[in-house]
């Protein structure tokens, strides 16, 4: 009888909540539904272009599956290439800042040294585009950056962002894209939120090659593809 009536005590005190959840979500809608706190993101990133012969290849994979991704450019680049710059703005990709020169040696000089030239391509995004980046990829990551570089990326209101999975493009030397594939998998693997690092380039080709066998992948496992 005990067992019973705790049984049916459990049983409404669920009911209770149940109903409780139900109720502030109507009166908030904002409250994180289950769906959306526990859903699966990936974010696709791609460094160091634009280029003349692969990144209009990646935003022809991104339009025939319906993906949108995120392009730190280097300015000097982008300089020789706006009508790319242009199309990737236009097609609903994010523009991030990477670098104008894109040399360490210069970029990590000193803080001040870097800031100029994240405002010098951040420059050139503006004058394509018509607007300029909020987000930043530091050369290489900010995982081995002193803190008075991330001290004044953020002191210029800038979100900076890293990477938790890759293409190892720029690793793995003589990579076929079947390779490429398999690292962006394997780096990816048991994340419920994926930033993923490719490159756009005019030597990779083969992250071409590998990119819409990595987004299927992705979407046949729940994934939303995500923008910053």
């Amino acid at each position: 009888m005990n067992r019973r009536f705790a049984a049916v005590a459990a049983l409404i005190i669920v009911v209770a909540l149940f109903a409780a959840l139900l109720e502030n979500y109507f009166k908030n809608p904002t409250v994180p539904t289950f769906a959306s706190e526990y859903s699966k993101d990936i974010y696709l990133t791609f460094d160091d272009g634009p280029s003349d012969k692969v990144t209009p290849k990646i935003l022809d994979v991104l339009k025939e599956e319906n993906v949108k991704a995120t392009f730190f450019i280097v300015g000097s680049q982008a300089e020789k290439r706006k009508d790319i710059v242009k199309r990737i703005y236009d097609e609903g990709h994010s523009v991030g800042v990477h670098s104008y020169s894109h040399k360490y040696d210069e970029v990590y000089s000193s803080p001040e040294k870097l800031i100029d030239d994240l405002e010098k391509c951040n420059d050139v995004i503006c004058r394509i585009t018509g607007e300029y980046a909020n987000i930043y990829r530091f050369p290489g990551g900010s995982f081995n950056v002193k803190k008075e570089f991330t001290d004044s990326v953020k002191k210029e209101g800038y979100k900076f962002v890293d990477w938790n999975a890759s293409f190892r493009d720029c690793e793995l030397k003589d990579a076929t894209s079947e390779n490429l594939y398999s690292a962006a998998v394997s780096t990816a693997a048991d994340k419920s939120r994926i930033v993923m690092l490719a490159h756009d380039t005019s030597d990779k080709l083969t992250t071409v090659g590998a990119l819409k066998k990595v987004i299927r992948y992705f979407k046949s496992r729940g994934y939303n593809f995500r923008k910053f």
